[in-house]
């Protein structure tokens, strides 16, 4: 039982890992006018290896399932369009530490009225971290701007798919399917009319940009995926959102060490405060609730 937990427990802390450096290869890889074909190129990517997985029950997809993914999807292109464009004009660091505040924001949307008065503390704690990591007093930079509507957007994404899913029999690997596919549609289509078109930027990228964007389809995405649908089995709704919260530690992390990301006395305050907020609502809220699967963002 020991050995079957400690794999689970790596396993969880590879899938966070992996999620914390997704920022920092998303920077690598996207400009500007590049951003809708990136994304389109990674969800073709993630579409096609995850329906490979499912194809011997793609043909028991339901309506209802369509749906449902159709309409989480929309909500999903929304969150990486927002996240992508923050990533170009912030720090990786600063990214995964500011899209952590979905776990504040995600039980403020879905049962504001029943958290403990504690909560709210927790949360402005995290909030007040946001506004010293962002400048201060200073007007926040557009960046960091970008990221925290990606966090709101991302809390919405999370309640939609708890209260629509609840109560149905449905197929979560189906419906992942789906909302890739309902992105990638999005992102194809928004591409030509905001930058480079997919096919062009696809004959332009070099090597190290295809690998990056096959990380973020394959390991980001698939293999997170696959992962969380085996641990939630083996472990506690509780240790999951633990582990999986370790995702922004990783991302600060790895910011600062491979690209450089500057550390100031505001940012590491500004760091702290957000850490210790998400993790003491974390704490309050743990138990009440299962953590939403499959976290598809950059």
């Amino acid at each position: 039982m020991e050995a079957v937990r400690n794999r689970t427990d790596l396993a969880l802390l590879a899938v966070a890992l992996v999620w914390g450096s997704s920022y920092l290869a998303a920077q690598e890889v996207v400009e500007p006018d590049t951003v809708f074909a990136v994304l389109a190129l990674r969800f073709a990517l993630a579409a096609a290896g995850l329906a490979a997985l499912l194809r011997s029950r793609l043909r028991a997809v339901t309506r209802e399932e369509v749906m449902l993914g159709t309409v989480f999807g929309a909500i999903l292109s929304l969150i990486l369009t927002l996240e992508t464009f923050g990533l170009i004009q912030t720090s990786a660091a600063n990214a995964g530490l500011i899209i952590s505040l979905t776990i504040v924001i995600t039980p403020l949307l879905d049962r504001a009225g029943s958290l403990p008065a504690s909560f709210y503390l927790a949360a402005l704690t995290a909030v007040a971290g946001v506004a010293v990591l962002s400048g201060g007093f200073d007007a926040p930079d557009t960046g960091d701007l970008l990221i925290l509507l990606a966090a709101i957007a991302r809390a919405v994404h999370l309640t939609v798919i708890a209260r629509w899913s609840s109560g149905r029999s449905v197929d979560s690997a189906r419906i992942t399917l789906v909302q890739l596919l309902t992105a990638l549609a999005v992102f194809v289509v928004m591409a030509p009319g905001t930058g480079s078109g997919v096919v062009e930027v696809a004959l332009q990228l070099e090597l190290g940009s295809w690998l990056l964007i096959g990380y973020l389809a394959f390991g980001c995405t698939v293999f997170a995926f696959l992962v969380q649908m085996w641990a939630v089995r083996r472990t506690s709704p509780s240790r999951v959102s633990l582990l999986l919260g370790t995702e922004p530690v990783w991302a600060a992390s790895i910011g600062v060490v491979l690209a450089g990301d500057p550390v100031t006395a505001a940012g590491a305050i500004g760091a702290a405060l957000i850490l210790l907020g998400v993790n003491w609502a974390r704490a309050l809220d743990s138990g009440r609730h299962t953590p939403t699967l499959a976290r598809w963002q950059t």
